[in-house]
Formats: structure tokens, C-alpha cells, sequence
């Protein structure tokens, strides 16, 4: 996502963040990122030898400050932060896995995105619409591990697309979701899905059916592949 800010057109950009990553050091050396504000770095042994041999160039640059502060509700709300988090997938109606992977391996932890989901003007999540050279899809019928719920996360962005969320009930956010944001090869399979969710469930407010939900999961469990 960062690689994408850099090849953008956007200029005079801030950040507000918890970590600061390569990418960012990118965008600070480029311009385009005038500061950056975070708790911590993170970075490759290669940016975190830049780091330390310029130190005196990105001091003017980035501010670090305590978790309390960077973190804090009241600051990411007041100044409108556009939160934009990556996610391991999400479902067809918002939920988002930032996590697990098969829903027991841990991948990463939730760090700060709950906080800038939360209290973000907009609350985004990035991936590719898929993973493992296509074995995977991102978007699934339903999350393996629930991190933000439907109710908090308002954009879901992939290379296909962007499917905003706000104001959307279930079944228009998951027409959305598979239309904008799932791969082409997973598309039909989710329209399916969805098809036969609504045949099955019990109620239509979020149609679901429960006994092949997981499925997709299962299947690249059991083959390697979530592709039926």
C-alpha cells in the first residue's frame, strides 16, 4: 500500500501512526511524506542502517512519542486519521481477520488497529485479493478469527477494488465486497455462497450457512487450495 502512495499522485502527506515501517522511510526520502508521527520503528536491517546514518536528516521528520499518546482515541479522532490497516482476509460482510491464519496460526498481532479502526474519520483495510499464488482467497464467507467487526470497519481495498461499507446493510456489503474487492476466480464461487446462504438461513438479516461457512478453509486445509 505504502509502494502505492510512493507511485501515487498524492504529495504533502502526514502520518499519524504506531510503527513506522520501510515503506514510510520510502515516502519521507521521497517527499511525498513531509512527517511522520509513531511509538516505534520497525524496520529492515538494510532501512535501519539508512535510519542510523541519517539520523540527524529524519530527526526533523519523525516524531516519536508514547503509546498512550499516538494511541489515544481522543488524538485519532480529533484530527480526522484516515486509518488504513492490512488484514490476513475478510468476509463478505466486513469482518476482518488481522491475525490468524486457518484459525489457529498465529500470523501477527492486532497491535494498535483497533484503536485507529475505532477512532479513524474513515477506517480502511488493505490486502491482496489473494494469497499463497492464488490458493487463497482474502475474501471468504465468513472470517476464521474475528478482529474488527462489520460494525467498525467502513472500507475494505484490494488491487480489484474498494468497497465502501458505510451505511450498507449485510446483503448490499456483500454484493459490494465480491463485486469491488474478491479475485476473479473466487468471484462466482462467493455469488454461490451467497445463494445458498439465503436459501438456508435462519432469518435473511445476515444470511449464512453454517455448516459450510469454514468450507473454503476446511478445503485448503484438506487440498492446499480454496479453489473448488
Amino acid at each position: 500500500m505504502l509502494q502505492g502512495l510512493l507511485d501515487g499522485p498524492f504529495e504533502n502527506l502526514t502520518s499519524y501512526t504506531e510503527v513506522i515501517q520501510d515503506g514510510m522511510v520510502d515516502l519521507l526520502d521521497s517527499g511525498k511524506l513531509t512527517v511522520a508521527s509513531a511509538t516505534a520503528f520497525s524496520l529492515s536491517p538494510k532501512a535501519a542502517e539508512k535510519m542510523n546514518d541519517n539520523a540527524a536528516h529524519y530527526a526533523k521528520k519523525i516524531v516519536l512519542r508514547p503509546q498512550d499518546v499516538s494511541n489515544h482515541p481522543e488524538a485519532i479522532r480529533r484530527m480526522g486519521v484516515i486509518a488504513c490497516n492490512g488484514m490476513i482476509e475478510a468476509d463478505i460482510y466486513g469482518n476482518v481477520n488481522s491475525t490468524h491464519v486457518m484459525g489457529s496460526r498465529m500470523q501477527n498481532g492486532i497491535g494498535g488497529s483497533g484503536d485507529f479502526t475505532r477512532n479513524g474519520w474513515i477506517s480502511s483495510f488493505v490486502t491482496p485479493s489473494t494469497a499463497k499464488g492464488g490458493a487463497i482467497s482474502c475474501i471468504v464467507p465468513m472470517v476464521n478469527h474475528v478482529d474488527h467487526t462489520e460494525h467498525d470497519v467502513q472500507v475494505i481495498i484490494t488491487e480489484q477494488g474498494l468497497a465502501d461499507l458505510r451505511g450498507m446493510a449485510p446483503r448490499q456489503r456483500a454484493k459490494l465486497i465480491i463485486d469491488n474487492c474478491a479475485h476473479p476466480d473466487f468471484k462466482e464461487p462467493l455469488r454461490e455462497y451467497v445463494k445458498l446462504a439465503e436459501k438456508k438461513a435462519n432469518g435473511m438479516h445476515t444470511p449464512h450457512d453454517l455448516a459450510t461457512a469454514l468450507g473454503w478453509h476446511v478445503r485448503f486445509l484438506e487440498t492446499g487450495t480454496m479453489v473448488q
